[in-house]
């Protein structure tokens, strides 16, 4: 049986997503994010030593990182599913995405999540001030600046294809979830017309979609 180690308000929301599209048996142990700091919770570290989701595990495997779960439960159960056929254009798509998510998407949006929450944490009232000049400096003139150029790359991207990897949905697209969430949530994805906000669309009305929000719960990336 796998288990998903599921945080909430995480990325662990997009595998319980893949579970469903694959039609896999799963359970869940739920953990919940300190109230004050966000941080996940020390029980997290009896399952993996870095203390954080999502993590699965399997027999005797555990897995962390997203890209590496997606891409254990699509070649070992997945059954040629969700992954273009091997030596293919689309295939090379589905690799980069996969990487990109995380490694060139997700930390301006992570940078854009700490500074504008430095000026609200506690500090002396005289501090203030300075911190949030800083803050809205470190915003205006390097993160939102990159928040830009992502989005109008991924826009582009879509521009080519229906969805990432070419025309036929893939793991690919249920990786690339969560940033494009998060884009929307903290910044905007250009318009209700834009081809990001229609591939948001339409991921989010994919029955599999809603039966993973249904059993990971509340789901909010503007925390």
């Amino acid at each position: 049986m796998i288990t998903v180690h599921h945080l909430n308000n995480s990325r662990s929301q997009r595998v319980l997503w893949l579970l469903e599209e694959l039609g896999l048996d799963y359970e869940i142990v739920r953990y919940q994010r300190d109230a004050r700091t966000m941080l996940a919770p020390p029980e997290l570290r009896k399952v993996h030593p870095l203390g954080k989701s999502p993590v699965i595990t399997e027999n005797d495997l555990t897995i962390a990182e997203s890209g590496a779960i997606v891409e254990y439960l699509v070649d070992r159960h997945g059954r040629g599913k969700l992954k273009p056929e091997r030596g293919t254009a689309e295939q090379l798509r589905y690799t980069y995405w996969l990487h990109y998510a995380e490694g060139s998407a997700m930390p301006p949006l992570l940078m854009s999540l700490v500074f504008r929450r430095i000026p609200t944490q506690p500090m002396p009232f005289f501090v203030r001030p300075i911190a949030k000049g800083i803050s809205d400096k470190v915003l205006t003139n390097f993160v939102e600046p990159q928040l830009r150029q992502h989005r109008d790359y991924l826009e582009g991207e879509l521009k080519h294809r229906e969805w990432f990897a070419g025309n036929e949905f893939t793991a690919a697209d249920i990786q690339m979830s969560f940033p494009v969430e998060a884009f929307a949530a903290r910044g905007g994805l250009g318009g209700e017309k834009s081809r990001l906000a229609e591939w948001l669309k339409r991921i989010q009305a994919r029955p599999a979609y809603q039966r993973a929000l249904e059993r990971g719960g509340p789901y909010d990336l503007m925390r």
